[in-house]
């Protein structure tokens, strides 16, 4: 899947290990991709290295 853009950031070419489809067919991103990414979203993504809490919109330490 190249050539995918994420808003008005820079082109990121994904890899295989990047995402996965879940049973409902969503695309989930990997804690690997959103390292690659560089920055929180702040979506509340399942595979968050960055530790953020949806429910409080903060970006909390991970334990």
């Amino acid at each position: 899947m190249k050539g995918i853009k994420t808003g008005f950031q820079k082109q990121i070419d994904l890899e295989e290990e990047d995402f996965y489809l879940s049973p409902d067919g969503y695309l989930i991103f990997t804690e690997k991709y959103h390292l690659k990414r560089g920055h929180c979203c702040q979506s509340g993504c399942q595979h968050c290295p960055y530790g953020y809490n949806k429910k409080t919109g903060k970006i909390e330490r991970k334990k």
